[in-house]
């Protein structure tokens, strides 16, 4: 399956440092989760939380979902040992903190395959910074182990100085930035956290915004939005009943010897058939993933 049609309606940040709260994870119907060694970590906990997510990871119990550890930068005193620790921890991905640059993915990428990382584990991206729109290119291009990117919309706000508004204008740039370039290199893209647990409105209008511009899914900082996420990223029954439809009608036509069909008065031509079997496909992705979680 290509990496961009795996399920990532919903991707959970998990503190690192909590092992009830890895437990619990187990059974929340994330598509990934977000083991965190940063932000959610205290300094002197740090050392402590690697070990607990270690043994959270070989413990396992997680089905079918994505398992990303976001570590903390290399310029910290335990980034390295971060990277060193997750290289064969059996998480799926590493998810590097303010990346700017090419080389920051490069640099981590030679600590990992040193330490013995599997070819597939993969490096994703956080881009919360100013300095990484403007190279948002060349950070998707760094290297073949790249996964994704993940927007860091709250540490861009601050380095903007911008707002929280309803509609995000000041964000609209640096996401068709980050955006654009995850799709030119086949990256998966992962929207923002949504940092008002009580707006639920906002909550709703920021995910179908980011689902309407290409997002894979919705990063998440608590379980109560799970379930709001999965349904607002997930293809709609009418929309893959309509795509099967348009399908088989494409194969028919093809059969018959004719390039370009009417379907229900719409003029339909291969490119509406791709992505029509693109969305069958993350559709039954889907279906195959909470399958596993039941």
């Amino acid at each position: 399956m290509p990496a961009t049609l795996r399920p990532r309606r919903s991707m959970l940040y998990m503190p690192g440092s909590n092992p009830r709260a890895l437990d619990k994870a187990r059974g929340l119907p994330a598509d990934a989760l977000v083991f965190d060694l940063e932000d959610a970590v205290a300094p002197d906990t740090k050392a402590e939380a690697r070990e607990t997510i270690r043994a959270a990871l070989a413990q396992g119990g997680y089905g079918g979902r994505e398992l990303i550890v976001r570590v903390n930068g290399l310029a910290t005193p335990w980034g390295y040992d971060d990277l060193a620790a997750m290289a064969r921890a059996g998480a799926h991905g590493v998810l590097l903190p303010k990346v700017e640059s090419a080389d920051a993915v490069r640099q981590a990428e030679a600590i990992l395959i040193a330490r013995g990382a599997p070819e597939d584990l993969a490096i994703w991206c956080m881009m919360e910074t100013p300095l990484a729109m403007l190279n948002a290119k060349e950070i998707a291009g760094a290297s073949p182990r790249l996964g994704g990117l993940v927007m860091g919309t709250s540490d861009l706000a601050k380095d903007l100085n911008a707002l929280h508004v309803p509609g995000r204008l000041p964000f609209i740039t640096s996401l068709g930035l980050c955006l654009l370039a995850a799709r030119a290199y086949g990256l998966a893209i992962l929207d923002g956290v949504h940092l008002d647990l009580n707006d639920e409105e906002g909550f709703a209008e920021a995910c179908r915004q980011g689902r309407e511009m290409g997002f894979d899914g919705k990063t998440l900082i608590h379980p109560k939005t799970i379930a709001a996420a999965n349904a607002a990223f997930a293809p709609s029954e009418a929309d893959i009943a309509w795509s099967r439809k348009i399908i088989a009608a494409h194969a028919e036509a093809e059969s018959a010897g004719k390039g370009v069909l009417l379907v229900d008065g719409k003029l339909i031509e291969n490119l509406h058939v791709v992505s029509a079997r693109r969305l069958v496909a993350q559709a039954e992705a889907i279906a195959a993933l909470e399958a596993q979680a039941a």
